[in-house]
């Protein structure tokens, strides 16, 4: 269960400890935590569903309440997916060879790549939860958790096996290569199955977490040739790219 301890104490702001203090972080638990995400990512989701959800029968519009629950999402991950995707975003924008891109996005700062591609994920998500605001409650949370489930599976396609480290230090590092392909195929089928049930229509939910793995599966080919490998930033983009087109598609059911 240290994985899983792991996954919460990365992925989120709950208070919880892994790794005794002084201690190295072993690689078989990252490599684990990697494979518990999708659990953590459908917590957090289900948590979002569940402010939507709140605050619409509060009397919030819709929209307001949308884009406060993806506030919310991103205050309970410390902002580390949006961050990442900001920084993969400008990191993709920029000219020169991957060294310049890695630069780039080690600098910290939101180029106009970054703001843009924030001010669209940002938006759609809250537009799509909006839009669920008005669906039956067990299929709101089912869509928000399955698309916070959805996202975190991309994390074991970018850090499947084959796949080196961009640079070195940091979690792109320490997880990167760590993950047998089957992993996240397994995982993607596993969320397929269970969105069929689980989401009114059974094929919008297999249609959600199939769009999700392709655009991951292409996020990672991309940013591979781009950079030369993963970085931890590309996790945080995989998790809102895949779990934003799951949102959407699960939103227009």
């Amino acid at each position: 269960m240290r994985g899983l301890a792991l996954a919460l104490s990365w992925l989120t702001v709950l208070p919880v400890r892994a790794v005794p203090l002084g201690s190295a972080l072993d690689p078989r638990t990252a490599a684990a935590a990697i494979r518990w995400a999708p659990v953590v990512g459908g917590l957090i989701g289900g948590g979002t569903g569940a402010v939507v959800l709140g605050l619409t029968a509060a009397g919030v519009p819709p929209l307001v309440g949308g884009l406060l629950a993806a506030g919310a999402a991103a205050l309970a991950t410390r902002g580390m997916h949006l961050d990442g995707l900001a920084d993969t975003a400008d990191g993709l924008g920029c000219y020169g060879p991957p060294e310049r891109a890695l630069t780039v996005m080690r600098e910290g700062g939101a180029g106009p790549f970054a703001v843009v591609t924030l001010l669209v994920v940002v938006g759609t998500q809250a537009a799509a939860l909006a839009a669920l605001a008005t669906a039956p409650v067990a299929t709101l949370l089912a869509a928000a958790g399955l698309s916070g489930a959805v996202g975190r599976a991309g994390f074991a396609w970018c850090a499947r096996r084959g796949v080196p480290a961009a640079r070195p230090g940091g979690l792109g590092s320490t997880v990167a290569g760590s993950q047998p392909v089957w992993v996240a195929v397994a995982w993607w089928a596993v969320l397929a199955c269970a969105a069929a049930f689980a989401v009114p229509g059974r094929w919008l939910g297999p249609l959600a977490v199939g769009l999700a793995a392709v655009l991951v599966v292409g996020l990672s080919w991309h940013t591979r040739r781009r950079f030369g490998g993963m970085t931890g930033d590309v996790l945080g983009a995989a998790s809102e790219l895949g779990g934003t087109a799951a949102l959407v598609v699960l939103a227009t059911g």
